[in-house]
């Protein structure tokens, strides 16, 4: 009889068991291009969007520091109020898959405070604009959980920086790819990438 050996659970590098706060440049480090540097509270670079075409692309690519790709975020062709797709592959693996998670942005006079729902198999999630604050939002769940907050960073000393430099503070045990993934849509709606 065969021996089972239990295996031991893959975990996403990307999962932690505490909150996590990101500080997001909404700047590319290679020069003259669009895209986002994103800094974990240890000041080391984890993610980075490195758009080489015009502003507000269709395509866009969320990579780690070595650049390889771990989202690839499609805007949708014909959609009324703008759709976004988000794939975990990229390049010709794309053709017959599905996406990992869709965007809806909505109508602020429809929707009030909403600015988009979110699909990420059958869970549903919200982006939601905070009031007074130009660059400042919420991933939160259907039932008001917020999972994430983004607002314009502060320094230490109470300086804030300008509008490109947000503060994003992630709640514990969800996937922080997935979280700049759904950052980096709102940043394409917004226009600011």
């Amino acid at each position: 009889m065969a021996k089972v050996h239990p295996q031991a659970p893959s975990f996403s590098p990307y999962l932690t068991s505490e909150k996590e706060t990101f500080t997001i440049w909404m700047k590319s480090l290679v020069y003259h291009t669009n895209g986002c540097t994103v800094y974990n509270s240890n000041g080391q670079i984890v993610f980075r969007v490195d758009n080489y075409e015009k502003k507000c692309s269709s395509e866009v690519h969320l990579m780690d520091l070595k650049g390889k790709v771990i989202y690839t975020i499609r805007k949708k062709k014909l959609q009324a109020f703008g759709g976004w797709d988000g794939y975990r592959l990229s390049g010709s693996d794309m053709k017959d898959s599905k996406p990992w998670f869709r965007v809806t942005r909505h109508c602020k006079m429809l929707m009030g405070d909403l600015a988009c729902q979110i699909t990420v198999g059958c869970d549903k999630y919200r982006i939601v604009r905070l009031t007074g604050k130009a660059a400042g939002f919420r991933i939160v769940s259907l039932d008001g959980k917020i999972i994430a907050e983004a607002k314009q960073k502060q320094s230490s000393s109470g300086v804030v920086l300008g509008d490109d430099v947000l503060s994003l503070e992630v709640e514990p045990h969800k996937d922080h790819s997935l979280i700049m993934a759904l950052v980096m849509v709102y940043g394409l709606i917004r226009r600011k990438m």
